[in-house]
């Protein structure tokens, strides 16, 4: 099983907790897109971007003495967002941290698929931003299939985690021997199931620490998951779709 997730748009560095394992697999696609963004003026980077003006500047002085190689961070403690504090991995023990390495993956629009321990430098680069790089006009387009073949060498069940931006670079693209389930979060308000930003990154994020405090490996033990006033909705649910409710109605 492989889990994906999203990353965070705000990120850290943090070379002493401990150290990256090793370099991204897709570095030189990472290469070339810190080319492509390198190409661009400040005013294009800023609207790529999407941000304000101080944010900006942090990126573009980043961009400028990007490093690809060295002063890294493992990406795992990389990302600051909801998703990760919920998941605190700096307070895991090692046994957990083993899992997370052998079993999730963090979609990147800069990096493609990054392993826990792959070690990372600050960037800014959404999945969903237009950035046109080797003749292609997104990041979609750019990763084309590379990420769903990537995993599908490592596994034949893919637990969806990620966000719709970021988990659209790999679902259209999964061959039909990988199993996909996909989890989401929610609550009934009406007739419709309503997914709230902050409360289903807090609850992926936590889903995530729980999968690794028990070493999950089948799919059948995942509706067990009941945390954050989260229960697992039987009748809402499918094989390859799994819906979590708050408060379990």
């Amino acid at each position: 099983m492989r889990i994906i997730i999203s990353p965070a748009k705000k990120m850290n560095v943090d070379t002493d907790s401990f150290p990256a394992a090793a370099l991204p697999r897709f570095l030189g696609e990472a290469a070339r897109l810190r080319a492509a963004m390198q190409s661009l003026s400040a005013p294009a980077l800023q609207a790529l971007w999407k941000c304000n003006d101080a944010i900006a500047a942090q990126n573009l002085q980043r961009l400028e003495h990007m490093d690809l190689e060295r002063n890294l961070t493992p990406a795992i403690l990389s990302y600051e967002g909801i998703q990760y504090q919920y998941m605190a991995p700096s307070v895991m023990e090692e046994g957990q941290l083993d899992y997370l390495q052998a079993h999730l993956r963090i979609l990147s629009g800069f990096y493609g698929l990054l392993r826990p321990f792959d070690g990372v430098t600050p960037y800014r680069l959404e999945m969903g931003a237009r950035l046109s790089a080797d003749g292609f006009r997104d990041l979609y387009a750019f990763w084309g299939g590379r990420l769903a073949e990537a995993l599908a060498a490592e596994t034949d069940l893919v637990l969806n985690l990620a966000s719709k931006e970021y988990s659209r670079a790999v679902v259209p693209h999964l061959p039909p021997a990988v199993r996909l389930i996909t989890c989401t979060f929610g609550e009934v308000q009406g007739e419709k199931l309503v997914e709230k930003g902050a409360r289903c990154k807090m609850a992926r994020g936590q889903m995530v620490r729980w999968l690794a405090e028990r070493r999950i490996e089948a799919p059948e033990e995942i509706p067990a998951f009941a945390d954050l006033d989260c229960r697992f909705s039987p009748e809402r649910s499918t094989q390859d779709h799994f819906v979590f409710l708050k408060g379990g109605h």
